[in-house]
């Protein structure tokens, strides 16, 4: 899991020196993948300040998976981190967009 444990902690670290306040990792044929960045691309977030990771296909997407559930909780896509802390999955991120919660956090992320 070296690699892939590697490959996401370098991609949140970077949230910080990199401007992009708002990481999503997703699967293409993920329909809660699909919600989530529907939900995420309604919010006019800035340009550059948002970051799609596709693990679709790499060949070390399982790790990934396997990774991200010690890392939040769960394998399942997509896995929200804002400001490089794990915010949510796509139920959490479609609740928050209708509720409000994640425009404010965006805000106060000044990613909008």
């Amino acid at each position: 899991m070296g690699g892939a444990k590697d490959f996401v902690d370098g991609l949140i670290s970077n949230l910080n020196t990199i401007l992009k306040v708002l990481q999503m990792f997703v699967a293409t044929v993920s329909s809660l993948s699909l919600q989530a960045k529907a939900a995420l691309e309604g919010q006019q977030i800035k340009p550059g300040a948002m970051e799609w990771v596709d693990i679709d296909g790499r060949p070390d997407c399982s790790e990934i998976q396997d990774y991200m559930k010690d890392l939040t909780g769960a394998r399942s896509v997509p896995r929200v981190f804002i400001n490089g802390k794990f915010f949510g999955g796509g139920d959490d991120t479609v609740a928050a967009s209708k509720s409000g919660k994640l425009a404010q956090l965006l805000k106060e992320a000044q990613a909008i």
